[in-house]
């Protein structure tokens, strides 16, 4: 019987995963993951359970089936035979060859890292008693987690200057795709909701004139434009690299994508974050930015990006992303004020705070109580792993405002909103004019 309240499984299907990739199974760390939570979904008690839980997640192909059965024998019973263990009836029937006439099942390749005790204890004790009848447990290595893994989960804040680089790798994979909209322009669509006019009659020539044939388009989409607004001011230091290099992605990516950055001033970094050195496009970015590692002042950032590129037109329908922890020095109801300018032009609104990993953050800070009744999602962006939060919130279409964040708050804190009354004022009744005759209305007196 396995005990999983002894094993830890994230290390055991990172142990197995290395195993089979080694083997010559092509397994990723997303299925050693899978098969983590599968492992923890079912509980297996026995190891045929245990088998065909970790086939369901590893195999992808009927070809890598033999490669698998030697390497889990190999694991977790090398004197069991596989097909034996498993029960498969479309296998050959090997039970019948006796224990000396089998071939040895041959070693897995070694896992670099790996101690040749851990290798021992890899293959357990599970051979059957033959005084009486039962099985003894399987021991198995405690693996340590993946650099990769390790990474993700790690805060920003900790991370040293060799562990940025592999940051900075393993964040040009992830991908920022913006939600899409509609577009003026048409397309030709077999069920579309307008008629092609054109089309439709150029057809009915080959048949007399009549139009046997309606032809249709539909409206074509493309993606929202994603405007990055990052704080590089002296409390966010500790992210403002990392962050860097999720704008250098965004504007890299092909998609349309602006990118900003403020501490005491706003500054443009789209034209500097181009090309494909993206160190050459950190360095521009970095001289660019006069104010690097200063004081904070948001509500003149944000009210510089509405009056110079928001209402423009760079803002209206697009998906803006504050990176910034909300700390602001100046007054906060001017947050308060271009945010809700910022609203009533973007699409959403997504803020993300990497305080918000806090046990027991809460928004209650002046710039961030400020902005928060205005902004659609707040996430925490404190680790590559949480960036996936923040890639979900950009990617959410037509959804309803979430605010979605690690901590308590108190509702009855947050500011109330209030709507206007849909009741004519007094200014909008109308008036009856002097000669006695209304506009449009005919008579109104007596």
């Amino acid at each position: 019987m396995l005990e999983l309240d002894r094993i830890d499984l994230p290390a055991l299907a990172t142990a197995l995963g290395q195993r089979l990739r080694a083997a010559g199974v092509p397994t990723t760390p997303e299925r050693a993951s899978r098969f983590a939570q599968a492992v923890a979904l079912v509980a297996p008690v026995r190891r045929a359970e245990l088998y065909w839980t970790a086939r369901s997640v590893f195999v992808s192909s009927q070809t890598q089936l033999p490669t698998f059965d030697r390497v889990f024998a190999a694991v977790f019973d090398p004197a069991l035979e596989p097909d034996e263990e498993r029960g498969d009836p479309y296998s050959p029937p090997l039970s019948s060859a006796r224990s000396s006439d089998r071939p040895p099942l041959p070693e897995a390749r070694p896992v670099p890292g790996e101690s040749h005790a851990a290798e021992g204890g890899m293959r357990g004790t599970g051979a059957t008693d033959r005084d009486d009848g039962e099985a003894r447990e399987v021991e198995v290595p405690l693996a340590m987690a993946s650099e990769e893994e390790r990474l993700r989960k790690k805060s920003f804040e900790a991370l040293d200057p060799d562990e940025h680089e592999r940051i900075r790798r393993l964040m040009a994979a992830l991908e920022l795709a913006a939600p899409r909209r509609r577009s003026r322009r048409r397309r030709r669509a077999r069920r579309g909701e307008h008629l092609d006019l054109r089309r439709t009659l150029r057809a009915s020539l080959r048949t007399g004139g009549d139009p046997m044939t309606l032809a249709s388009r539909t409206r074509r989409t493309k993606p929202r434009r994603l405007v990055l607004l990052c704080d590089i001011s002296g409390s966010m230091e500790p992210y403002a690299r990392a962050y860097l290099h999720l704008l250098t992605s965004a504007v890299a990516s092909g998609a349309p994508a602006e990118a900003f950055v403020f501490a005491t001033r706003l500054t443009r970094l789209t034209r500097a974050l181009g090309g494909r050195n993206p160190d050459a496009a950190i360095q521009r970015a970095v001289d660019t930015a006069p104010d690097w590692s200063s004081g904070t002042r948001i509500g003149e950032a944000l009210r510089t990006f509405n009056d110079r590129y928001g209402r423009r037109g760079m803002a209206r329908g697009a998906v803006v992303v504050i990176l910034s922890d909300g700390w602001e020095r100046a007054d906060p109801a001017l947050v308060g004020r271009e945010m809700e300018r910022l609203a009533r032009l973007a699409h959403r609104i997504v803020w993300v705070n990497p305080r918000a990993a806090a046990p027991r953050f809460s928004p209650r800070v002046g710039g961030m109580a400020a902005a928060l009744p205005h902004c659609d999602a707040v996430v925490s962006g404190h680790s590559l792993e949480a960036l996936d939060q923040v890639a979900e919130a950009i990617a959410t279409g037509d959804a309803p405002p979430k605010i979605s964040f690690s901590g308590e708050w108190d509702p009855a804190g947050a500011p109330e909103h209030s709507w206007p009354s849909a009741e004519r004022t007094a200014a909008q009744r109308p008036v009856p004019m002097p000669s006695g005759y209304g506009p449009k209305r005919g008579r109104t007196t007596q």
